[in-house]
Parts: C-alpha cells; structure tokens; sequence
C-alpha cells in the first residue's frame, strides 16, 4: 500500500523530510512510502552454545537472541549447512558467531570469508570485542604484514580473510596450514548474495577446492551462509558450495519504520546527491550516498564539500584506497567524525554503521537485493530511518521512479552463477590438480561438466593422466608458469592491479584493474581520488602503473572505444516472423582508440585525443537479433543505424529488470548490415569472459524484454531521445548516431510476430 508519512516521527526522521521538502523543486519528490517496523521475537540460545559464548553474548548486548539467529546456530552445531537470509540489520552475525565460536570452544577453528577488506576487518573488530578466552582471531588478506601471516599459520582459530586470499594464497600453500584445515569446523560465507556471475562462479569452485584440501588433512566443516534476503537461498547456498543447506528466512529481528522516498532528477543524480548529502549533513543528520562509480563517488564528496565549506565532516569512500585510509574512514563514519560519506558499494556490505539516519541512493544499484541492502544501511539504531532514490537519466531508473510498485514490492531474485562454465571450470581443475591430485572422486565434487574438461585439460598438457589420478605437468613447466591459481582472476579484473602513483612523490594513490584503467587513467586523463584532482602523465602498462601529477586543468575527460563482434556459434534460435532472436558464442573485440576533453562549466566536448592502447577479446555468450531489408521498408527515411543504436541502448537499460544484472555487466553492438548475418543486427553480450547467464535469461524473456524496453522508448516525453530513454552513459562513440522514432518503429517491427 502507498501512503503519506505518518506524524509522530523522530526527530532525525522529521529533520530528514523536512530537508527533501526543502531542497526539492517542482516535481522531484514524486513518491513517498512509509514501511512500518516490526516487534522482535526473542527466544533462549539452545543447549549446544557453549556457556562462555553465551556470556560474551550477553556482555555485548545479545542475552535474548532473535529467533532466526538461535535457529541458525542450532543447526550448525548440529552438524548441518544452513543459510541464513534476512533483511540488512537483523544480526545475522551473532546466530553465525554463536555457533562458529563454539566449535573453536571444543577445539575447532574456523574460517570467515567476506567479498570486501572492509566487512573482514569489521566483523574481526566484533570477535575481538567479544574476547571469548581461547579465541584467538587475526584477518589474513593483501593488507596483512608478513609477522601477521607467519602468525595466522601457526597460532589463529578464527580466521578472517576473502575468497581471493583462500583461493591464491592458503590453498596452494595448504601443507603450511595443515594444522588448521584438519580442525576445520566451520566455513561462514558472509554476504553470499553478492557472489553472482562469473564472481561468484569462480568463488564457488573456489569453495569446491577448499572442501577436498580440507577433507585431505581430515577437516569436515559445515557451512553458514548468510545473505540479505534473496529468492530461494537453498538454491544458492548449493550453487555456492554443492552442498545441501538449510533456510532461515523467519526474521526475528525488531525492524525500524523505514520512510522510502522516489526522488526525480532534474540533474544528474550526482549532482542531486551532492546537494542533498550536503543539506542532510548542515542539518546534522547522519548520511551516506551510494555512488554508482569511483569517478562519481569522488565528484560527489567533493562537491558537497565545497558547498559545505572548510573543515566540513564530508569524506568519500571507494575500493582502491590504502588500507590505512579505509579503517580511518570507516571509524570516523561510526564515531560521528564524518557526518556524510559518498561511497561506492564497498560500503553496502554488513559492515557495522549504526548512526546513519538517510541513505541516498544515486541510481538503481543493480539488483533489488543491493536496492534493500543498501537502504538497510539507515536506522540500525532503531531510530526511523529514510531512504532517496534518485533516479538517473537512464531508461531503467525513468520506469522504475514511474512505477513505484514495482521498485518497491518487486520479488527479490535468485542467484544467478554457473560454476560450469568452461572458462570457470577449465583453470580451477587445473589449480586444483596443482594442489592434490585429482581423482574419479573429486571429479564429481566438480559437478557434471567435468570430466569432459579434465579429457580436455589432458589432452592439451596442462594435466597428466597417471595411475593415482590428473596430476599438473612436470615441476619445471609448472615453474615456468608460476603459482596456476594466481592466473585466474576471480573477479574478471585481468590480473595484477594497475598501481596510480604520483609522479613526483612516488606516493600510491590508488589502484584499478587493466581494462579500467584503460578507461580512466590512460595518457592525458583526468582522474580523481578522494576529492583530488589528478592529471595522468604516463600509462606504462608492461610496468602496471599510471603517473600522475594532482593538478585540476578545468575540464574531464571521456575515453572512446571501438567494438567488433564475430559469431562463433549459435545454441538456440526463435523465429519471430521475419525476425531471428539467436542465443549464441560470440568473440568480442574491444579497444580504447581515444579520449576527449569536456569543459566542466559548458559539458562541451573539445577535439578527440587518439590513443593507442591493447585490443582486449572477450569469448562470451550473446543474445542478438536480426531483421531482413524487407520488413524494414516502413522506416525509408529513418537512419536505420540510429534506430539500432538507440534500440540498443535502451534493451541494455532495461535488461537488469529481467536477470540479475546491471547495465556495466553487459555491452552491445548495432549495425546496419552484419557480417555474419548478412542483416540489420543488434547484440546485446555478457561483459565476462565465458558469459554469465544474462544472455541466457535474456533469451528466455525476449519477449517482454523487449516489449518493456519499446513501451520505456515511447513513453519519454522527450522529443529526440535523451539519457532517460536512448542516450548511454557508456557509449563508446559519444551517443551518435541515434534516432529515437526509429528505434520505436524497429522494435515494433520485430515485435509484430514475437512468440
């Protein structure tokens, strides 16, 4: 039900309102709904939590546990995997931590893995300050000293660290940890919902090795899954690990009121954000902002800062900050030092922010499980919380902020990860025969796949068939190619990070992923980190570093990119008429060929730079579909390649309703006349090497995709089409051509016999 704001409000709550009334102009606060809170239901922790455990939960807080949190415990301790899926702030952590700090009690230790540096060294902030005697925990990651690792091995119980540490520093290097691992009791995967994709494929291969190093040296750990509220949890927990777990989804927890406000840009959602990160912050009312982009993030700290003045309590927050910086900012946000943060989603994740009354959320976050999470970020503290969605120019946001029912009571989706994918399955057998021998039993730990990708492992040398099962090759081509897990990338950032160092001072400012780089600190860009303004003098990728001189020459700049398809394969085909929409492999080409300048004061682009950067190939999964010149003779006159284009855009806006995804996940191609097809053809691809299932769920929708995705077209009010409709804010060829009529025409076309 939508309704009007309740009286009776706190005072942050009001406050908070009162500046959405005041800084809206006409029209912007188009919706705002109020979700009431609940009562919490407690109960006793059962018989089989230690008594110890049970007393430092007390001394924290914790006497009376939720019910979902005893019920995950119970099952633990009883042996069994279990997820846990309940909305953000519902404390997920203690029902985990109970159980987890048991089991080292009976001698056990355990192993915690988070997707951030943040959430680790926040949940071992938690366990340390519980100090159950005999616990002993340390976090293991890329921030650790060498006295910190040399420590973890020989003494931790509690062992905090990420999937990509676990996947290429301690199972390779398993015999060092064999004392550990023959303990193991418990794996918890925190925040398991946020492992989708060809990330989460990876990490979920990654959980297959761990279970056999572990079974190896004699460990037998459950698993404890915990995820914001998500579809069919079990379902996911299994992807994840191939083990059955339980569901707890009864939320036990008491709930906040939570105010939810739709918040229609007149600007762009940065500079929206800015403004009411900076009001919210003079009427000292704890905030943060989701950012869609580090670029953005950075923008919009900074921008609310000047506003604001000297010394205002305004910070950013992205990854690629040192780790000093992040602990810093993370500290300064709890202990009220910083009063607004504009942040990336390094921050959405469970890290522990009790004081935030607002959330600002620029820009559909990619899903309706981070829309949640996020907005979960408010109210911890039990004070009524408010939530702003700003919607940006794009396609997705314009009909998700006119259709309010569908932002706001929209079903969560499921997982969408494929732990068989080739280019997933191939390099993990590999790794994984690095570690131990593979064996006819560890095949089906693997999943069905792969056998076939061991036979082809064998039969190109990377294995080698003996009596005691795959081996890798002899020590010395295993030599050569070094640490294999170290060779794959879980996270699709193509290896060892690109360092952004200043030129002058030698000092580490940052750090970014190769194709990101290419994007944004190639020759002649302007970058910015925290708030500063850097000009990139050199990108010397053979050395992996880019220097840069912080100075502000009053303009930004945009990189413009090249792409080629080739078709490799088809695997599925619908005939729609005169129209094919083909499922089908596909080879990506895709290079940086030059940037452009845009003044800040104008947003006028000045003459393109050339560049001369690597061509990237991605083999991936694609969707396409394709028209003959016959059908096409009612749009004589219309610039077919603009209507493409446009249509383009705006299916790749509007896919992330329909599979779990956004539009960074995904690219397009659009063209007259392809080669392949002989046909005007528009590809929409999985931006991942191998694919990551959105082509597939494409597919299965296209029909209603691309129904929502004309309706989203014609109903714009604008004239020739403009951000919120057909305009891309990452075309690599500046948004030309497009025609707005056109694209509505052709999808019409196609659409006129869909099945």
């Amino acid at each position: 039900m939508l309704t009007s704001v309740a009286d009776g409000e706190t005072r942050a709550d009001s406050a908070a309102l009162t500046v959405l009334r005041t800084a809206q102009r006409a029209g912007e606060l188009v919706h705002l709904e109020h979700i009431p809170g609940q009562d919490g239901q407690s109960t006793s922790w059962p018989a089989s939590i230690r008594p110890e455990v049970v007393a430092a939960l007390a001394k924290a807080g914790i006497a009376a546990p939720w019910t979902h949190q005893a019920a995950a415990a119970a099952q633990a301790r009883a042996g069994r995997s279990v997820i846990i899926a309940t909305p953000a702030a519902s404390g997920k952590s203690a029902g985990y931590l109970a159980a987890a700090l048991s089991e080292i009690l009976d001698g056990g230790t355990v192993l915690y893995l988070a997707p951030t540096k943040a959430l680790a060294a926040d949940q071992l902030r938690t366990v340390r300050e519980l100090a159950v005697p005999g616990v002993r925990p340390i976090c293991y990651d890329g921030d650790s000293t060498i006295a910190d690792r040399a420590w973890a091995q020989a003494h931790a119980n509690y062992l905090l660290t990420n999937p990509d540490m676990l996947h290429s520093g301690m199972l390779p290097s398993h015999n060092r940890w064999r004392g550990f691992f023959k303990r193991l009791r418990v794996v918890i995967v925190d925040e398991c919902h946020g492992y989708r994709g060809v990330f989460g494929s990876h990490v979920a291969q990654v959980l297959r090795r761990l279970r056999r190093v572990a079974a190896h040296h004699g460990g037998r750990p459950v698993f404890v899954l915990a995820s914001a509220t998500i579809a069919d949890p079990a379902v996911c927990a299994r992807l994840l690990t191939g083990l059955d777990a339980v569901e707890v989804t009864n939320d036990g927890s008491p709930r906040a009121p939570l105010t939810f406000a739709l918040w229609g840009a007149r600007r762009p959602a940065t500079s929206e954000a800015a403004d009411l990160l900076a009001a919210m912050v003079k009427a000292e009312i704890p905030a943060l902002a989701f950012i869609r982009s580090r670029r953005g993030a950075e923008t919009v700290a900074l921008t609310a800062r000047n506003s604001l003045g000297d010394g205002a309590a305004v910070a950013a927050y992205r990854s690629g900050y040192l780790a000093d910086d992040r602990r810093d900012l993370e500290a300064g946000l709890r202990e009220g030092r910083i009063t607004g943060m504009a942040a990336t989603t390094a921050l959405e994740l469970g890290v522990d922010i009790p004081c935030l009354d607002a959330v600002l959320i620029a820009g559909w976050p990619g899903t309706w499980s981070s829309l949640w999470q996020q907005a979960g970020r408010a109210g911890r503290a039990g004070r009524h919380a408010v939530a702003v969605f700003i919607a940006r120019d794009d396609p997705l946001d314009t009909y998700l902020l006119h259709h309010p029912a569908i932002l706001l009571h929209h079903p969560l989706e499921p997982a969408v990860l494929d732990p068989a994918n080739p280019y997933v399955l191939s390099p993990h057998l590999a790794a994984a025969a690095a570690e131990l021998p593979l064996t006819e039993t560890d095949l089906g730990l693997f999943g069905p796949a792969a056998a076939d990708a061991v036979a082809e492992l064998t039969k190109a040398g990377e294995l080698r068939q003996r009596q005691s099962g795959w081996h890798s090759p002899a020590k010395e081509h295993t030599a050569r190619r070094g640490n294999l897990a170290r060779q794959i990338s879980l996270r699709g950032d193509h290896g060892r990070p690109i360092r952004v160092v200043e030129e002058t001072t030698g000092r580490l400012v940052g750090t970014m992923d190769q194709p990101s780089a290419c994007r944004f600190v190639h020759d002649g860009a302007v970058y910015l980190h925290q708030g500063d303004t850097y000009l990139v003098s050199k990108l010397d990728l053979a050395d992996r570093v880019a220097l840069v001189e912080c100075r502000d020459p009053g303009y930004t700049t945009q990189a413009r990119t090249v792409t080629d398809i080739d078709v490799m394969a088809e695997r599925r085909r619908a005939r729609w008429g005169d129209a094919d929409v083909v499922l089908g492999d596909v080879r990506v080409t895709r290079q940086v060929v030059g940037y452009a300048t845009v003044r800040s004061e104008s947003k006028r682009k000045r003459q393109e730079t050339a560049l001369s950067l690597p061509v990237r190939t991605l083999a991936t999964t694609a969707i396409w579909w394709t028209i003959p010149n016959g059908p096409l003779a009612p749009l004589e006159g219309t610039s077919l390649g603009g209507a493409a284009h446009a249509a383009e855009h705006a299916s790749i806006g509007l896919l992330p309703l329909f599979a779990t995804c956004d539009r960074w996940d995904v690219g397009g191609l659009s063209t007259e006349l392809h080669p392949a097809t002989g046909q005007l053809t528009v590809f929409v691809y999985d931006g991942h090497e191998g694919g990551a299932g959105f082509a597939e769920r494409g597919f299965a929708v296209a029909a209603d995709w691309l129904r929502a995705t004309r309706n989203a077209i014609d109903s714009c009010s604008c004239e020739s089409g403009c951000p919120s409709c057909v305009q891309s804010p990452k075309c690599g060829n500046g948004n030309s051509p497009l025609s707005k009529a056109g694209a509505i025409g052709l999808l019409g076309v196609l659409l006129g016999k869909a099945i």
